[in-house]
């Protein structure tokens, strides 16, 4: 059995800043989740439809793994990652990290875990992995999904080799701090201002705030377009919740980023983008509630209200992004 000294198995709120906080940790940097995700720049929206969906992907940040790029070389982290198509080196390339007293990232699809509560396939999961032995690898997941757990080798290589939408290739990744002193609050203004300009200059109008009105426009007519409403809506809903694909969760940690740097800036429109996105992250746990309803109950008029707040809701994070663009 072989595992890394002193490594704090929390499980946080979303999979990429727990395995985040996991690796930065180890290396002595201690930031709260939504710092880590502020930094990153990843608030953004995206609506996805392909006709082998049940229903539409609604996608509150940016694409995976793309946060921790972004953090990486707005803190000046070495950023190692490997990817390979062997499962043999794939191996190799994880389990020498951890022999050498790292915790090491990786992404992979989540229906493979033996823990994982919800068997649905999503290829952008990121976990910590800090030990193994024989038969078994210990990981560190979302709280949600029960923080330090432990999964079977051979799901573990299922998951990291799994192909389609979102999967890479058995990547793994570690973080390693720069030499000089790091002040990553001189960063904080560069990252609300980049993650600003991404979301007002979407290039298609499925993504940023033109996204989520789009998605205010198509949303009444997802229960016509489930396959099965009364499980593919209320599935739909809890993602949004809890897992943040479309909404409450990463608003309310971009919410939380805000505040947190009110603290440290003093700052007007650093005040209101906060304040707006307070109030977003409210507006997202109803439209989730209403698409569960609709699917509970077969009322199409819980959608027609969730389309109302999703055309409201363009016009919040507009508002907010523009301020936040002029700090």
């Amino acid at each position: 059995m072989t595992f890394v000294k002193d490594v704090e198995t929390r499980g946080m709120r979303h999979c990429e800043t727990t395995a985040l906080g996991v690796l930065l940790r180890h290396e002595g940097l201690d930031l709260s989740e939504p710092m880590l995700f502020g930094l990153g720049s990843g608030l953004s929206f995206v609506y996805w439809d392909s006709k082998a969906m049940p229903i539409p992907f609604l996608g509150g940040r940016v694409k995976p793994f793309e946060l921790t790029r972004n953090l990486a070389a707005r803190l000046g982290l070495t950023l190692a990652t490997e990817e390979t198509t062997s499962s043999r080196k794939a191996w190799e390339n994880v389990a020498a990290r951890v022999d050498a007293g790292r915790p090491v990232g990786l992404q992979l699809d989540c229906y493979h875990l033996d823990y994982f509560r919800s068997k649905v396939h999503f290829g952008g999961h990121v976990v910590a992995m800090y030990g193994y032995d024989e038969h078994e690898v210990y990981l560190v997941d979302t709280d949600q999904q029960g923080g330090a757990v432990r999964t079977g080798r051979d799901g573990l290589a299922r998951a990291r080799a799994e192909r389609g939408p979102m999967t890479a290739r058995n990547r793994s990744f570690t973080l390693t701090l720069p030499a000089r002193p790091l002040n990553w609050q001189e960063q904080i203004i560069p990252a609300i201002r980049d993650c600003a300009d991404a979301f007002l200059a979407a290039p298609i109008a499925n993504l940023g705030h033109r996204g989520i009105e789009k998605a205010g426009k198509l949303v009444p007519g997802w229960l016509l377009r489930a396959a099965e409403p009364r499980r593919d809506l209320p599935q739909a809903a809890l993602l949004m919740e809890k897992g943040g694909t479309g909404g409450a969760l990463f608003r309310a940690l971009y919410r939380d980023f805000l505040d947190e740097c009110t603290h440290l800036i003093d700052d007007g429109g650093l005040r209101t983008g906060h304040r707006l996105y307070a109030e977003a992250a409210g507006l997202w746990t109803e439209v989730s509630v209403l698409i569960a309803k609709a699917g509970e109950s077969g009322d199409a008029g819980h959608l027609e209200q969730a389309g109302v707040i999703l055309r409201d809701l363009s016009r919040v994070e507009e508002d907010a992004m523009r301020v936040l663009r002029q700090l």
